[in-house]
Parts: structure tokens; sequence; C-alpha cells
């Protein structure tokens, strides 16, 4: 395989993620009417059932690509992913759509955690981080237009339309990876599960004040962001009366959000990472407290006023979420494998299950979204200033 084929696996597989819940988005609407007549505000649910069961299976893929390698893994992922969409499209019960979803966020982890793995495999150093650039920078593209996708799908053939995609979408993934690409991962190379390891590491991530700081916040910020994609559909539909345009904004305001990652890159080495992120949330803070005190005044918000809002949200994700993940995995270069994968499990699965009551808090206004969001970043900015006090005491001890 090429090296332009293989970014452009890696960043199909990287993709999953992105493409299973954007193009979810116009089809939330749709489910609810059919689904939850009764309670139309539990669609949102379905976008954080599949990052619960995305967040769990994060923790379990790296450790088990390490020891029984990484095709098996991408494989078995996908057909968990496959085998939960099937049943999704088949089922006329919200239930059985939501433990669906959590299935396919199981097998969704898969392509999450073994492609960086594979990446790593194969390359290393600095020609490691170009690759990983290229796929990740592909990867921010998919937001912008997997709700249109959705949206032209929904039209033809309806909500169901979209798991019938998911299916399509995992099987070329999966049988181009396993027709072109060989097992990178050596029987040689392979490490044995060992629980006992996993837990010792487990503890000593918790134990550690930064790490455990940096958690904390990292799930605050995803929180944020898992709360806005819940909400922002009937936000859009209830508040603004633009459910025919959402996938269009949403796709919009994605592309420019993406920017983030471009301004961290030049901003990160000058600033720093801490400061970077306590900035960021601050001006979060100040956005949310003005967009509440400008909504409390007119009635509604103009839509301008959110849809900038809204994009700073996104922005602010790309300025912390990985930011603070370098900073948790620093301390842990001995053990970096178990730690990205616990790292990533358990701020996935807490924000997952912070972001799942607030949606359905959803009274018609942007009150429940917008306060909740200022509440979380005033808590981030907090555990951040206090981060930084534990830092300073640090090399005294």
């Amino acid at each position: 395989m090429g090296r332009v084929e293989f970014i452009a696996l890696m960043a199909m597989m990287f993709a999953t993620i992105a493409f299973s819940i954007d193009a979810m988005l116009p089809a939330l609407p749709e489910i609810g009417r059919e689904l939850t007549p009764d309670e139309p505000t539990r669609a949102p649910l379905i976008m954080t059932a599949f990052v619960l069961g995305m967040g769990i299976g994060t923790f379990f893929t790296g450790p088990l690509s390490d020891a029984f390698g990484r095709r098996s893994v991408m494989v078995c992922g996908a057909i968990l992913y496959v085998l939960a969409s099937v049943i999704a499209w088949a089922s006329s019960s919200f239930e059985i759509v939501l433990a669906a979803r959590i299935v396919q966020g199981l097998g969704a982890a898969g392509p999450r955690v073994v492609s960086i793995a594979i990446i790593r495999d194969l390359y290393s150093g600095r020609e490691m981080a170009r690759i990983v650039s290229i796929v990740m920078m592909i990867f921010t593209l998919v937001p912008g237009f997997a709700p249109t996708l959705g949206y032209v799908i929904i039209e033809i053939h309806g909500w169901r339309g979209i798991f019938a995609a998911f299916i399509v979408f995992s099987l070329i993934s999966v049988l181009w990876l396993g027709f072109r690409l060989p097992e990178t991962l050596a029987r040689e190379n392979r490490r044995p599960l060992r629980p006992r390891l996993m837990f010792s590491a487990v503890v000593e991530m918790f134990a550690h004040p930064i790490v455990r700081l940096s958690i904390i916040v990292q799930t605050l910020c995803m929180s944020m962001l898992f709360t806005v994609l819940m909400l922002i559909q009937p936000v859009y539909e209830h508040v603004y009366d633009k459910q025919d345009t959402f996938h269009f904004w949403f796709g919009g305001i994605a592309l420019v959000s993406a920017l983030a990652s471009f301004l961290n890159a030049m901003l990160v080495v000058r600033l720093g990472m801490r400061r970077l992120i306590t900035m960021a949330l601050a001006v979060q803070i100040v956005l949310s407290a003005t967009v509440m005190i400008h909504n409390e005044t007119y009635g509604v918000s103009a839509f301008t006023v959110f849809a900038l809002w809204q994009a700073y949200v996104f922005f602010q994700a790309g300025l912390t979420i990985g930011n603070l993940n370098a900073i948790a995995m620093e301390p842990m270069g001995h053990i970096a494998g178990m730690a990205a994968s616990v790292i990533g499990a358990v701020s996935t699965v807490l924000a997952a299950a912070i972001a799942s009551p607030i949606g359905l808090l959803f009274d018609g206004t942007i009150r429940p979204l917008v306060g909740a969001l200022f509440i979380m970043a005033c808590l981030a900015y907090a555990v951040m200033r206090y981060k930084g006090r534990v830092e300073a005491r640090l090399p005294a001890e």
C-alpha cells in the first residue's frame, strides 16, 4: 500500500466517529416523531448512547489490539458496528435503537484507537506526526458534509437509510483494510492482556494530581461539546425555525471551526498548553454570559448571535481537548498506550453521562444549553486555575 492510499484508509477509519455522530443529526426529529412521539425530547439520547459505547470501547480496544493484533480488533469492531446498525435499521422500539447505538459505539472504538496504533507501528518521529496531522486534517472536514449527506439520505430513504449508510461505510472501510493492509504488529511484539497491570496503571494515573485534574477538565470540555451536539438540532428547529437549512449551517460552522487546530499549532508553543486552555475557557464564560443576558433582554437571542456562540464552542474544543490530552499523557510516558485508552475512555463516558440529562432539559429555548455550558466552563476554568497552583508546588515536593 502506498502512502497516499494508507493515509486515505486511516482517515476513513478515523472518520467513522464523526460520520456516525454528525450524519445522525438531521434524523433526530423524524426518529422522535416515529419512535418516541410522547417524549420527542428523548431523541437526542441517540447521540450520547453512541458516545457512551465508544467511550467504553476505547478502554479495551488498545490493550486488545496489543494482544491479538490490529486487524483482528478492527474486523471484530466492524462486525459489531454493522450488526448494531442492522438492528437499529430494523427496530421499531426507541429503547432498542438506543441499545444498538451503544453497541455501535463499542464497534466504532476500534477504528478510533487502533488506526493511531497502526500509524505508530509503521512510522515514528516527525514522519508519524506528519501523517497523523494529515489524517486529522481530513477528519476535521467530515462534520462539514456529514449532516448534508445525512439530510439527502433521509429525504430519499427516511431515517433508517442513515443506518444503511453506516453499514455500507463500515463494510467498505473494513474490506479495504482486509484486502490491502497486512497486519502491522508482528506476533513477537504482541503483549498479553494482564488485568493486574491494567489496574495498577489506572491507579497510578489517578494518583497523579496533574493527570487527575487534566481528566476532569477534559471531561467538562467534552461535556460541553456533547451537550451542543445533543441540543443543536432541536434549537435550530424549535427556536429558530431553521430545520430545513440546519445541515448547511451546521456544516459551514463546523468547517470554519476546524481552523482551531491550525491556530492551536501556532499559539501553543508561544503561550503553552495550560495558558491557552485557560484563556479559551475564559472566553467561553464571557460569551455564554453575554448570550444569556442577550436572550433574557430580547426574549430570544438573534440567530446570528447564537450561531457565533455555537462556532466558538466548536472552536474552543479544538483549543482545549487535544492540549488537555497531551498534558495528561506527559507524566505517563512509561505506560503511554494504557494511559491513552484510560484517558479517552474515562473522559468520554463521564462526558456522555453529564450531557445526557442536560439534553432532556430542553424547553423550547436556548436557556438550558447556554446555561449548562456557562456552568461547565466556570467549573473547568476554576479547575485549571487550581491546577496551575498544583503545578507550581510540584517541583518543591
